[in-house]
């Protein structure tokens, strides 16, 4: 597929290298002399300067062949602006921009003003507000570091922890069926000093340290958690660091969605503060620095269940999160935008890592995906995705028990959603055309993953 992406910040870099690493033609745009040549020397690509709005540019970027056009720039009105000349001028056939400002996403806004006749943008990325839910879930099941719905709300991919007190530590995953017959859980991966592994044959075993990634029926949730030794409550107090956007997003769907828990915000700037404790109806707000630890005392961070940082800066969430832990905080949830700061994160004693690039991308694949496909995940650190798809006549999944179908390496069934009903992936399991199927796929597989989700 040849793409054009626009901008080659954190974000447009982070989906650049994804989707040139999986053999697509790619060119990105960016106004930074330097951002360009260094996106040019790190992946297979190409890379223009100029402006992403400009007609010329576009053109020079090979936009009137592209398939696709991703406008991910700074600016909100740049890539709009680069999405209504993509349709007007190059009739390019999908058109996917990220938009930031609230102004722009207001429901009766949005509705009226993104349509073809006036902005024609096919798909519109919030980061923002995907940031916030993601943070939302984790308040939702503390104890994991990684959530996801999948299904309609019917399934649960779930990133755990396995510690000293998990009780399966040392036991082959074949056993787990007889030790838990009737728990609806498939682990479909095993994350162990950044390598992933799939257990085919049931013969693995789970070690101290390791992160594994399971699928669940929603109702079992809370046994699953249970059998890897999780018995956390549900979060009842919560301290944000940071009043920008996604530290607002974050208390407006806590006040509107978790009646039980009490929120607080810390806000560096004594206006914006104001400007935020204006907006809230039920969230206490703090002016003051997050790394001094009086302010985080005022904050009542030492008896917080969860401290969640959500500043622009990568380093003042990651120290921030430091100190509270220290405090007293039981959980804490850090943004980064910083890929390379991701391995070292895990190390720290921190919970929960939020990571904003890899959930664009996840946004970005799931209208990008061939065949049927209705979501995708991005797992930690990129090293692989889960999708979510529906089953098609003709294809290599449908009609033969999983243990019989041509799955390749680096990719599992972790289940099936026929209708209301949930079906565990085992060997013996088959697939119909019609069922909502769950893939995981080891980084680099996801294409062939795709192959075997599409008709023949």
């Amino acid at each position: 597929m040849r793409i054009v992406i626009c901008g080659a910040g954190i974000v447009g870099s982070a989906i650049a290298t994804h989707l040139a690493a999986e053999q697509n033609d790619v060119t990105v745009i960016d106004h930074d002399e330097e951002k360009v040549q260094r996106i040019a020397e790190h992946a297979d690509l190409s890379a223009i300067v100029g402006l992403a709005s400009h007609p010329d540019v576009l053109e020079r970027a090979g936009l009137d062949q592209a398939e696709l056009i991703i406008a991910v720039t700074e600016s909100d009105e740049v890539n709009m602006v680069a999405c209504q000349m993509a349709h007007s001028l190059f009739k390019t056939p999908t058109k996917i921009a990220r938009i930031r400002s609230n102004a722009y996403l207001r429901s009766d806004i949005k509705s009226k003003f993104f349509t073809t006749e006036n902005m024609p943008i096919d798909f519109i990325i919030s980061p923002e507000q995907e940031v916030a839910s993601a943070v939302s879930r984790q308040l939702r099941l503390p104890g994991a570091f990684d959530v996801k719905e999948l299904g309609g709300g019917k399934l649960q991919l779930v990133g755990v922890l396995c510690d000293s007190n998990c009780p399966i530590i040392d036991t082959p995953l074949r056993h787990l069926t007889d030790l838990f017959p009737d728990l609806s859980i498939t682990i479909v991966a095993i994350l162990r000093e950044n390598l992933v592994t799939i257990s085919r044959d049931g013969t693995d075993e789970l070690k101290t340290g390791d992160r594994v990634y399971f699928v669940c029926d929603t109702e079992h949730l809370e046994r699953a958690m249970a059998a890897f030794g999780h018995h956390e409550h549900r979060t009842s107090s919560v301290v944000i660091a940071g009043g920008g956007n996604i530290g607002q997003l974050l208390a407006q769907e806590i006040e509107s969605g978790y009646s039980e828990i009490k929120s607080k915000i810390i806000e560096l700037h004594k206006d914006q503060a104001r400007n935020i404790a204006a907006k809230l109806s039920n969230t206490s707000v703090i002016c003051g620095d997050v790394l001094d630890a009086d302010i985080l005392k005022e904050a009542s961070v030492g008896s917080s269940e969860t401290f969640v940082a959500v500043s622009n800066d990568d380093e003042v969430n990651i120290l921030s999160a430091l100190l509270a832990k220290r405090i007293g905080a039981k959980y804490a949830v850090v943004l980064v935008n910083m890929q390379g700061f991701l391995p070292l994160i895990s190390t720290l004693g921190v919970d929960v890592v939020i990571n904003p690039p890899q959930i664009t991308v996840s946004s970005v694949l799931e209208h990008i995906r061939r065949g049927r496909i209705i979501d995708v995940h991005s797992i930690v650190e990129g090293l692989g995705e889960v999708l979510e798809a529906e089953a098609v006549s003709g294809s290599d999944l449908v009609g033969l028990p999983l243990r019989k179908s041509r799955i390749p390496k680096g990719v599992t069934v972790g289940a099936v959603l026929r209708g209301e009903q949930i079906i565990p992936a085992r060997g013996d399991t088959i697939i119909e055309a019609g069922d909502h199927v769950i893939v995981f796929a080891k980084q680099g597989k996801s294409r062939q993953a795709e192959n075997i989700l599409s008709a023949k």
